[in-house]
């Protein structure tokens, strides 16, 4: 203390604080006046200013004694206010503080903590930060992040090579975008008019070095529209930049999507595998139309089995090897839908005037091979009590364009069926659909391999087929 200054200096974390004291009035009867703070200085190399109540400095001769403060402070556009008690201040390696903490994005936290965190919305929490020597808690907090909720503990090691982040959290109403900045898309970023769906942001290779982890995130419920997401059960794992999502689940339409995702980042170039189920979600609720949707019934299962490399989504879909293979057993849906997608006018335009019905679906399978991100059709049908679609052709990952063929078979008769093929071209981002009448010499063909048509082997595994004599994914068809 020299003129009403004191300085705390820790050469170790580059941190460097000078503040201001001023008497402030006694707080009881023959005790020593607290005191007014006002200073700042830096932490961790990064400016930051600060202002509050402390003890009297002559409490601090008594170096085995809790030192109580009360102070606010801001780096940027991080702010923080904590109160509580340092053992042996000077040191700066024990204490026990209610730390309230917010700030525009907890990625700003990284200079200040060395955190490697992902781009957030603003966030809000408060709860107990506790330090001894090497070891940061922060406990019992509760808080928020853009429009969701968090709570949990967090834990943090400092001793080792690198710091090692322990978290247990848990939200009642996640809202996804908060979380897009995990997969290279920061939180409510302005695009008015995207050419490109997958997100191409750069994961930071140093930020994915810069710490080990282990997190778990349980969401009881998601907000994710139109997505039909339930809740989500995430366990991370990182350790010198590989990293593991095991498991990554979430609950979608009654059903469940679980994922095994590894990441390895250690070389210059992300190396990513992914191993994702769907099981048992509902058709219904995957239709953004209410009323189509009401007369839709089914469950939808499959595996994807990928993998690829780059340092963003884009990029590694971009370059996926694998396999993705998605069906429906028995079921339920609108005929309009059906008769819209084979260009049936008369049907269609009754259906629209007078009304709807629904049509049993026998089976529905998509079978793909990924290679280099282009996505080949092995198998794709559709099979009612009123129309085949057989389709074939390619989706590519790489520039996010499509070009699949569905060729419709009625089972019914229409004076004014056109029924051509339908063309599904052009970006994810703006796909066309139109009749294609350069392919309606190829119909004969079509209906030869009619006769029997089953999905993969594979694939019969992992959907409900469901009971009833017309509820068989494959065998043979009417002639």
């Amino acid at each position: 203390m020299d003129n009403g200054r004191l300085r705390f200096v820790d050469a170790s974390d580059r941190t460097d604080i000078a503040v201001q004291l001023a008497s402030r009035e006694a707080d009881r009867e023959h005790t020593a006046p607290p005191v007014g703070i006002e200073g700042g200085g830096t932490w961790r190399g990064n400016r930051f200013s600060m202002e509050g109540v402390a003890e009297s400095p002559l409490a601090l001769a008594q170096t085995g004694e809790p030192y109580r403060i009360a102070l606010r402070g801001s780096a940027g556009a991080t702010h923080a206010s904590v109160r509580g008690t340092l053992t042996n201040p000077f040191q700066f390696r024990q204490f026990d503080l209610q730390l309230a903490l917010r700030g525009d994005d907890l990625e700003d936290l990284y200079p200040l903590l060395g955190l490697a965190m992902p781009p957030t919305a603003d966030y809000a929490f408060d709860g107990r930060l506790r330090r001894d020597n090497q070891v940061w808690r922060y406990t019992g907090f509760n808080g928020t992040v853009g429009n969701s909720d968090l709570s949990g503990d967090v834990r943090v090691d400092v001793s080792g090579e690198r710091p090692d982040f322990h978290a247990r959290l848990v939200s009642k109403q996640l809202d996804f975008d908060d979380l897009s900045g995990f997969v290279g898309t920061p939180p409510d970023e302005p695009d008015p008019a995207p050419t490109r769906l997958l997100p191409e942001t750069p994961y930071n290779l140093t930020k994915l070095r810069a710490m080990d982890a282990d997190v778990v995130l349980k969401a009881q419920h998601v907000e994710a529209p139109p997505l039909p997401l339930d809740d989500m059960d995430a366990h991370l794992k990182l350790e010198a930049g590989l990293l593991r999502l095991d498991p990554l689940n979430f609950g979608v339409a009654g059903g469940d999507v679980r994922s095994t995702i590894r990441m390895d980042a250690r070389q210059e170039r992300i190396d990513t595998r992914a191993d994702i189920a769907v099981r048992g979600v509902e058709l219904a609720r995957l239709m953004p139309n209410a009323a189509l949707a009401e007369q839709a019934l089914g469950r939808i299962g499959g595996d994807m089995d990928i993998s690829g490399h780059g340092n963003s989504i884009a990029a590694i879909l971009g370059s996926a090897n694998g396999d993705i293979a998605l069906g429906m057993g028995s079921g339920r849906v609108s005929n309009l839908i059906l008769e819209l997608a084979g260009i049936d006018i008369a049907e269609a335009l009754r259906f629209l005037l007078t009304g709807d019905r629904q049509v049993p679906i026998r089976c529905a399978f998509a079978d793909f091979s990924v290679e280099d991100g282009l996505m080949r059709t092995r198998a794709l049908a559709f099979d009612t009590s009123d129309t085949i679609i057989l389709g074939e052709g390619t989706i590519n990952l790489q520039d996010e364009t499509m070009d699949l063929l569905l060729r419709p078979r009625p089972k019914d008769r229409s004076l004014l069926s056109l029924r051509s093929p339908l063309r599904v071209s052009g970006t994810f981002v703006d796909p066309s659909f139109r009749p294609d009448m350069k392919a309606l010499g190829l119909r004969g063909a079509v209906a030869l391999a009619l006769g029997s048509i089953s999905p993969p082997a594979a694939l019969l595994a992992t959907i409900e087929t469901g009971p009833g004599e017309d509820s068989g994914c494959g065998g043979e068809y009417a002639k």
